[in-house]
């Protein structure tokens, strides 16, 4: 049976697979490092860090919330995704770069 949580993952994994973007999932537990997204994401260039969460209710913890802070800080982007609405956000930005780059090659071409 899958948690809650493992179904937001299933449809971040089929969005980002549907737009071939060069992602991975660290490890969680004892071997990877607390506070780091679920997805750490590279498209076209741009660094996109996604946390997976059951629902609104869940909070990011402490060490998640300065992840994203820190994301932020550097330049990158980071969402928290706990349904539909929240996927459809991190999706449209993804969308955005990609569309974002191929002005820029088309008008640096010109």
């Amino acid at each position: 049976m899958t948690t809650p949580e493992g179904k937001i993952k299933k449809k971040i994994d089929a969005m980002l697979k549907s737009k071939g973007v060069w992602y991975f999932k660290p490890q969680a537990g004892q071997y990877g490092r607390s506070g780091i997204p679920d997805y750490i994401i590279c498209i076209r260039g741009s660094f996109v860090g996604i946390e997976a969460k059951a629902n609104k209710t869940k909070k990011l913890t402490a060490l998640q919330a300065q992840a994203g802070s820190k994301i932020g800080a550097a330049g990158g982007m980071f969402f928290v995704v706990y349904d539909d609405t929240t996927l459809a956000e991190a999706q449209k930005y993804l969308d955005w770069v990609v569309s974002e780059n191929v002005k820029a090659r088309l008008n640096a071409s010109a």
